[in-house]
């Protein structure tokens, strides 16, 4: 299975959506690289890019999950790495 690099940017608005994201970022951990969180204060946002190592349809349902949640907002960028799943 073909794997690519991935980076999903995500704007949270909305304290009370943390847990499911944090749910949902937990459920597919297995493909994150690393994850950066910027906590903005004065707009009482927080700022988090997920770097993601994974087949197409595993990104592309999460990122869509994650843009299902309420007071939040998110994008996503692919690279043209791809590779083939070690797990093969």
């Amino acid at each position: 299975m073909e794997k690519r690099v991935a980076l999903i940017s995500i704007i949270v608005e909305s304290p009370e959506s943390v847990d499911k994201l944090n749910a949902l970022l937990h459920e597919y951990g297995q493909y994150i690289i690393g994850r950066m969180g910027i906590p903005y204060r004065e707009k009482n946002i927080n700022i988090i890019s997920i770097a993601i190592d994974a087949p197409q349809d595993a990104i592309n349902t999460l990122s869509g999950k994650i843009g299902r949640l309420s007071g939040i907002t998110s994008k996503t960028a692919y690279s043209n790495v791809v590779s083939q799943d070690d797990q093969e």
